[in-house]
């Protein structure tokens, strides 16, 4: 739970407007339920407030995308949906109606086309809103600003005195539904800043985040043309095959005589790309985050230690911009359960499938692995600041 929300003594709770149709992305399914790093794109900033300890978070969908919805949230906690309306603001307001009933003290108004929402930012906006009504993220104009007219230069705006604005917004629940309730303005309102602005409420300023950026268009989600500093690390790991052992490699349990022998459930080809990517930014090996001499981690899920690696390596700046595993052993055959290996490690590394690369070799039946004595892996993973 963020900082500022545990310290808060209001209740708060969230809306996300994922209801347009979302069709400059260039498919035939709307942008806010296409896959992005692994998962939907409404799900990122979704478990992003829950994580955060906000309940319950109403989210506007698009008539006919029920089921998908249900699908891209599910398993989140007190996730709810409601039917969007014609406009962003009409969505709004059929989603604050929806929440009456939990009368919450504050809520956080968030487009579901922004991904990377941090815990930063929601407690920044939690802590600005104990001194107001309303308060929304915002970044500084950093480019000098002009005004055009008919195609030519008519004159330079000051930018110090213009921000680029984000969501979520955070608002006192009454004061935004009542201001939503009253809206007289065009059919549709840029941002719910405006419609309290409109009715005749303060917005304070917080900070926003350059990571939070809008997907609108197909090169969006591709992040194309973005040139950021990258990281590299790899890994290795090796373990002994013995009688009455599951075997566990990449995430996927793989029929099997034998299984691998360790004090977790000994997932060879996950370890070493832990390591890499603790490796990536410099924090350590797997032995220093989960040693073996503990015993809470006795039989425990590799996956546990991936997503812990992931969750280490984004709040230290990165994202995972892609990995890359390597499987050695003479059997069991890899090749059969590539694609369930690679679908795997995106889930619990939360980027896309095809940044995910699993292959397989042998040793021509030399040493440990070529005896059948143990399966060894090692791994490649590359981190880009954000």
């Amino acid at each position: 739970m963020t900082d500022a929300l545990s310290l808060s003594s209001r209740s708060t709770a969230a809306v996300v407007v994922a209801a347009g149709k979302g069709l400059r992305t260039g498919g035939m399914v709307p942008k806010q339920f296409v896959e992005w790093r692994g998962k939907p794109l409404v799900r990122h900033s979704v478990e992003a407030l829950v994580e955060a300890g906000i309940r319950p978070i109403m989210v506007a969908i698009p008539e006919g995308w029920e089921e998908v919805a249900a699908t891209s949230l599910g398993g989140l906690a007190d996730v709810r949906f409601v039917l969007g309306g014609e406009t962003r603001q009409a969505s709004v307001r059929v989603a604050l109606e929806a929440l009456e009933p939990d009368a919450p003290s504050q809520v956080l108004i968030h487009d579901a086309a922004r991904p990377l929402l941090s815990q930063a930012v929601i407690g920044g906006l939690i802590e600005a809103l104990q001194r107001g009504v309303a308060t929304i993220p915002v970044l500084p104009v950093v480019d000098s600003m002009i005004r055009g007219e008919r195609g030519a230069m008519a004159g330079k705006v000051e930018r110090e005195e213009l921000y680029r604005v984000q969501t979520p917004q955070a608002f006192d629940y009454s004061t935004i539904l009542d201001a939503h309730r009253s809206w007289q303005g065009e059919p549709d309102a840029g941002d719910d800043a405006q419609v309290a602005v409109a009715a005749g409420h303060e917005v304070l300023l917080a900070t926003g985040d350059e990571a939070l950026r809008k997907v609108t268009f197909a090169a969006d989600l591709e992040e194309q043309g973005m040139i950021r500093a990258t990281r590299t690390g790899i890994g290795f790991d090796v373990h002994r095959l013995v009688e009455g052992e599951e075997l566990w490699l990449c995430g996927v349990k793989v029929p099997h005589g034998k299984g691998l022998s360790g004090h977790s459930d000994a997932d060879v080809a996950i370890h070493a790309l832990v390591d890499a990517l603790l490796g990536a930014v410099a924090l350590g090996d797997i032995g220093d985050h989960f040693p073996p001499s503990d015993p809470q981690w006795k039989g425990a899920s590799s996956d546990r230690f991936l997503a812990h690696a992931a969750h280490l390596a984004r709040d230290a700046g990165y994202d995972i911009g892609n990995v890359d595993v390597t499987i050695i052993c003479e059997a069991p055959k890899i090749g059969p359960h590539k694609t369930a290996m690679r679908k795997a490690l995106a889930r619990i590394l939360g980027i896309d499938l095809d940044a995910v690369s699993v292959k397989a070799t042998t040793t021509e039946r030399l040493g440990l692995t070529g005896r059948g004595e143990g399966i060894a892996a090692q791994a490649v993973a590359t981190v880009v600041a954000r």
